[in-house]
């Protein structure tokens, strides 16, 4: 098959999207040959199709990762490890415009939403350029016959698996730690939306990177996701996605070559308003914690718990709100939310909407389709919810809002507790002393106040619970992708 093709977007015009396996530094076919096609979530139509990774695949991009880590990346200095990143960076900066519109019309996020991200993915990979040369050990003073000393060694050749939501994102997130640490990589996006890395891909060897540092491949998560989660020459494998997923991750690195392992999973995210928040304010950021990304985040602030003294006038100004949020073409510059990824999340979201329905919960607003073409969903808010409601307790990861009432701050910190999840959560408040008080009670990895999904590359964001295992972002991700090795040096005469 050609390992390209011309494709439009309404921001760009034509341009040229790779649609082949990005290894060593080339685009080549996979070696069975298959393809897969990449639907357009907003039209329902086909965009084009692009090669299929295999297990041989992933065994030739492997081989070429480790290649490169024994060889040419084992001798590039720290310094120079942080130019190609910096230099890519750039990059990034100079395509923003093409990134953004092919995010945009891989994912359907809307563009000004694309173009968000792609400013986020600059930065971190610039982040992660200066880190590169401050990776360091230390000395250990234990007696004075022995010299003793730390070395943070990169750990190998890294499988990385990243999701659809954020495709651009979550490749900047794993990939920026593991080459500033001098890892190199085998990485496979998610298949509902590849388009915008390989793009990126082309991109690498223009950085200055060498052949087999970091390669780029499409295909199936239960193929070559799970090919790269037991490969036994895959030394550490990072995950962005279900806990369903995460788990089984899990299971085939222990069970191949106990590889290390961090997953940043699912999520359920408490958003709690108290009494004396500021209304207006937290309106605006309870609309943004769920319905941001088209509720397809991670860490969505899906849960949302209200303190009775405000209950009433809070639904109906969040119910206004909502309904005022733009819904359409992802390339209208209006637009707030765009489609769901996909057929399957489509149907999933609206399995939980009528299950909700079901149960007893009101439907404030939404809860059905919008148009008649894409995967539009309205924006929904339940009230009436109660806590054993499957609609408060699973992830939906669709534009859908739980919201229940609460009298007392310990009542909120057990109902927000109350969950297999601890990924993110907020907190809508006045009074600083409840902020912290609260804060420091709620078991989540990330917590905001008067505020939601403020995320950066300086702060760490990781799950406690089944929302995952390490961090991501700031220095506590190089953690992921090193290893302590000691060294003990004799300097005195005999020991006995």
């Amino acid at each position: 098959m050609p390992l390209s093709t011309v494709l439009k977007t309404p921001l760009t015009g034509e341009y040229t999207q790779p649609t082949g396996l990005w290894i060593n530094n080339e685009w080549v076919e996979g070696v069975d040959k298959k393809t897969f096609e990449v639907i357009n979530p907003a039209t329902e139509e086909v965009i084009c199709s692009v090669s299929e990774a295999t297990e041989k695949d992933v065994d030739i991009a492997v081989k070429a990762a480790r290649k490169a880590f024994n060889g040419v990346w084992k001798t590039t200095t720290p310094q120079q490890r942080g130019i190609y990143l910096t230099n890519l960076a750039d990059l990034i900066e100079k395509n923003s415009d093409l990134l953004a519109a092919v995010e945009s019309l891989d994912n359907g996020k809307s563009i000004s939403m694309a173009r968000g991200d792609v400013k986020a993915v600059a930065g971190c990979i610039r982040y992660y350029g200066g880190w590169a040369d401050k990776i360091e050990g230390k000395t250990i003073d234990i007696d004075p016959q022995s010299f003793h000393y730390t070395r943070q060694e990169p750990i190998g050749v890294c499988g990385q698996i990243i999701p659809w939501n954020f495709p651009l994102l979550m490749l900047a997130w794993k990939i920026g730690p593991a080459l500033a640490t001098g890892n190199t990589i085998v990485m496979k996006t998610a298949e509902q939306t590849p388009l915008s890395a390989l793009v990126f891909a082309n991109l690498v060897k223009e950085a200055g990177f060498p052949a087999g540092v970091l390669n780029i491949i499409s295909g199936l998560g239960k193929v070559a996701g799970a090919a790269i989660a037991s490969h036994m020459d895959i030394d550490k494998v990072a995950f962005t996605g279900s806990t369903p997923v995460g788990r089984a991750i899990m299971k085939a690195a222990a069970s191949s070559n106990l590889k290390k392992v961090t997953l940043e999973l699912g999520g359920k995210s408490p958003n709690i308003v108290f009494d004396d928040a500021d209304i207006e304010q937290a309106i605006s950021w309870v609309n943004f914690g769920i319905y941001y990304n088209h509720g397809q985040c991670c860490c969505a602030g899906s849960r949302v718990y209200v303190q009775e003294g405000i209950y009433d006038k809070f639904i109906a100004a969040f119910k206004k709100r909502a309904e005022e949020n733009h819904v359409g073409d992802p390339f209208d510059e209006k637009t707030f939310q765009g489609p769901q990824v996909s057929q399957l999340q489509y149907d999933r979201i609206m399995s939980y909407i009528e299950h909700g329905k079901e149960s007893g919960a009101t439907v404030l607003t939404g809860g059905g389709r919008h148009g008649d073409k894409g995967y539009f969903i309205q924006p929904t808010i339940f009230s009436d919810v109660t806590a054993d409601m499957k609609i408060m307790k699973e992830e939906i990861f669709g534009p859908v809002a739980a919201i229940a009432k609460f009298k007392t701050e310990e009542e909120v910190v057990h109902l927000a507790n109350d969950s297999a999840y601890g990924l993110a959560a907020a907190i809508h408040t006045g009074d600083l002393n409840t902020a912290i008080r609260v804060s420091n009670s709620l078991h989540a990895g990330t917590v905001w106040v008067n505020s939601y999904n403020l995320l950066h590359h300086q702060l760490p964001f990781g799950g406690y619970k089944e929302s995952g295992i390490g961090r991501e972002l700031g220095e506590a991700a190089l953690a992921n992708y090193t290893q302590t090795k000691s060294v003990a040096i004799r300097l005195g005469g005999a020991l006995f």
